[in-house]
């Protein structure tokens, strides 16, 4: 067997489009090397290949599911190239279907994702790969959310009212609270929040703002007996705009996310917010 790695698989489907099997049958055919397996896959009759490898995929739709009791919902992006395929009921069908498959089978990962079987010897990357060949787009899957515990709500919102919901959301409780997971989700599509809790943060994410507010003071000549509060100020400032129970609530500023849920005596579990090609 040629001696290639995950990586020059990642590498040659980016430059290609080509499923995932596909490029690991074209990798031991060109005994490892990117730049003969993608000859390979244009021999074969990967048609779009060329055509495809400088293309990048930053259009698309955001889909979720929920189940009927809320213990349980998916979110999945699906990209394309232009917001005319975006727009298409065969691209958005694609999207459902393969949420419809996370829903029944649970992978674990974007990996176990593509390579598990949507239908009877297809799997979800072949699937993907003829919606790429008869839409004429790329098409890329790459991410996807599943939550389930005691409550779990979804907001999808659109950027533009001719498009699919390009903006998604997924939340879970620890308790249902229909309303509260709605207001929650909402304000999370508006603010997008990078972690749930100041203790999500990486260690030196927080020792670099703390240097840079440090940095920034001394070179505003700010007095050196002043130095501690105004970092500590500037730090509380970076956790308010990127930690969600930090954040001031959307529908009453006065309030943080926290307070917001404490009053309405439920806990975020976790939450997963996509938003098309970022």
């Amino acid at each position: 067997m040629a001696n290639y790695t995950a990586a020059d698989v990642k590498k040659l489907r980016e430059l290609t489009g080509a499923g995932m099997m596909d490029c690991k049958k074209a990798l031991d055919e060109a005994e490892g090397s990117v730049d003969k397996a993608v000859e390979v896959l244009r021999v074969k009759g990967q048609k779009g290949v060329a055509k495809r490898e400088s293309r990048t995929a930053e259009n698309g739709a955001v889909v979720a599911l929920i189940a009927d009791d809320n213990t349980a919902g998916v979110l999945v992006e699906l990209k394309c190239e232009t917001d005319f395929v975006a727009k298409g009921d065969k691209f958005v069908a694609v999207a459902e279907s393969i949420a419809k498959h996370v829903e029944a089978t649970s992978p674990a990962d974007i990996d176990a994702l593509l390579t598990s079987e949507i239908e009877a010897g297809k799997t979800v990357q072949a699937y993907v790969d003829e919606a790429n060949a008869t839409l004429g787009e790329k098409i890329v899957l790459d991410r996807f959310a599943q939550f389930s515990g005691a409550f779990v709500g979804s907001y999808l919102h659109r950027t533009s009212p001719d498009l699919p919901p390009q903006v998604g959301v997924l939340v879970e409780l620890d308790s249902a609270n229909a309303d509260i997971a709605k207001d929650v989700a909402q304000h999370i599509a508006a603010f997008s929040p990078a972690y749930l809790t100041r203790e999500d943060i990486p260690e030196e994410t927080v020792a670099n703002e703390r240097r840079i507010a440090e940095e920034t003071a001394r070179e505003e000549g700010k007095p050196e007996q002043a130095l501690p509060k105004i970092i500590e100020g500037r730090v509380n400032g970076f956790f308010k705009e990127n930690t969600l129970l930090d954040q001031p609530f959307a529908k009453d500023n006065k309030k943080s996310v926290q307070k917001v849920l404490e009053e309405a005596g439920v806990s975020l579990k976790r939450f997963a917010r996509f938003r098309v090609g970022a």
